[in-house]
């Protein structure tokens, strides 16, 4: 029996062991859930709806449980998880609200009437990351479970406890035994034996994009459906039209937030060259007033990484000799800390300025134009979130169009919000979550034609 263990990434303190899935506890669990999804998709809409409901609401009653165990599993500060046990809560009430709305098309045809339905897949496996445990473990499970789905949920090996603390709520709540269940255990074995399952219909799964890579081709033994929300390097344009105050203190944040371990991390922040240097004076006094501490502490920002081999990750990027601008602090002792860091890079295609760090590190890089901001924004091969500052609507709007990410914000920093569609370009992923056509992403269409022709 393999058993994990879970750490305290601000103490390196033990805080729980947890027994590893075997790939016979996947077969079990695959054949527990297809005689529940089967009774699930039987149920009047309206029933499921308000079973999810009463989800939403044993949720709302456990936030401060299960945001305190984001902070001791994750490192999260608690501000941030008590929002994602609030954002955990809000999306399994808005998919409730999908279930009864989940409606097909009549089309005209000649001799008949032609009408389609959206039937469910039937077993749907989940592999959610270490970054974000509970909420994008919610944005998989909500709209599948509404669509009619069974869910079989695998949480990254580090961050298995908000997962497992949901699926007993799911059990309080009164959702059917075997339709939501959690399957700690390691990505080679628990997640490897879902991937490959036969009673598997679809996989959801967050991560790295090379992990995303080989989940898409080994599901096409099988033809299982995916929906894959990978890597970023997304960018951060501020114009000299800006107003420059204002971009500079919203930047931290948008590298910073959960330490930098965020696909949509603006880690790439590009400056107009008029502005660059200004930008520059005006960065460093917001880096360096973004509290970093104590994860239970509300005043903190910034917590520790997630693991030691995340920080030495990181740490690779950053050599002694790195055109280091801007750091921050870090408390020092035990825990994954590490302190923001802004680089200025001399060249744009510096492995720190194309790749996925992920931890709080940023590179500022100039250009001239909007042809060569784009130029810029667009060489990497992600296409995830970016944030665009300006003035002007025309060059707004123009960017919005010409920067290759599926996700953009304007003289702002919002990226995810659960009642809009999420997804990325590239090598960011395949298909989108969230939003209200969510469940569609769970479900199959089904033509069906019925003569209305009299027999002769």
């Amino acid at each position: 029996m393999h058993e994990l263990s879970v750490l305290n990434p601000a103490t390196e303190e033990p805080v729980a062991t947890v027994t590893a899935a075997t790939p016979h506890d996947v077969d079990t669990a695959v054949v527990a859930a297809t005689a529940a999804q089967r009774r699930w998709a039987a149920l009047p809409p309206g029933d499921r709806a308000r079973q999810l409901r009463r989800l939403a609401a044993v949720i709302d009653d456990h936030l401060e449980e299960l945001a305190l165990l984001e902070v001791r599993e994750a490192g999260h500060p608690i501000a941030n998880a008590r929002w994602e046990a609030g954002n955990a809560r809000d999306l399994f009430d808005y998919a409730a609200g999908g279930v009864e709305r989940l409606t097909g098309r009549q089309i005209p045809v000649a001799g008949g009437i032609d009408v389609t339905f959206h039937e469910p897949l039937g077993v749907v496996a989940v592999i959610a990351p270490w970054n974000f445990p509970l909420p994008i473990a919610a944005w998989g499970a909500a709209p599948a479970l509404a669509a009619g789905n069974a869910v079989i949920l695998k949480p990254a090996e580090t961050t298995p406890l908000t997962a497992l603390k949901l699926a007993e709520l799911a059990l309080a709540a009164g959702l059917p035994e075997g339709l939501f269940q959690v399957l700690p255990g390691t990505g080679p074995v628990a997640g490897g034996a879902l991937v490959e399952h036969p009673g598997v219909a679809k996989v959801v799964f967050t991560g790295s994009t090379a992990v995303g890579k080989q989940i898409m081709a080994r599901c096409a033994d099988t033809m299982k459906r995916v929906t894959l929300e990978l890597g970023g390097k997304s960018p951060n344009i501020v114009f000299a039209d800006a107003d420059l105050e204002q971009a500079a203190e919203a930047a931290p944040g948008s590298f910073l937030d959960n330490t930098g371990q965020d696909c949509c991390a603006r880690t790439r922040i590009l400056v107009q060259r008029t502005v660059f240097d200004r930008f520059l004076e005006l960065l460093e006094p917001a880096v360096k007033d973004y509290r970093v501490g104590d994860p239970a502490d509300p005043a903190t920002r910034m917590g520790p990484l997630i693991s030691a081999a995340q920080r030495e990750r990181v740490r690779s990027y950053v050599a002694e000799s790195a055109p280091v601008a801007i750091r921050g602090d870090a408390p020092a002792g035990k825990g994954f800390w590490y302190p923001a860091t802004v680089l200025v890079p001399d060249r744009p295609d510096d492995p720190v300025a194309v790749e996925e760090v992920f931890g709080p590190v940023a590179v500022v890089l100039p250009f001239e134009d909007e042809a060569d901001a784009v130029r810029l924004a667009n060489a990497t091969r992600y296409g995830l979130a970016g944030s665009l500052w300006t003035r002007d609507l025309g060059r707004a709007l123009r960017m919005s169009r010409a920067v290759a990410a599926g996700n953009l914000s304007v003289n702002s920093h919002s990226s995810v919000r659960y009642w809009t569609p999420f997804g990325g370009f590239r090598e960011s992923g395949l298909g989108r979550e969230l939003g209200p056509d969510a469940l569609t992403a769970f479900t199959e269409t089904k033509n069906v034609f019925i003569s209305t022709e009299e027999s002769k």
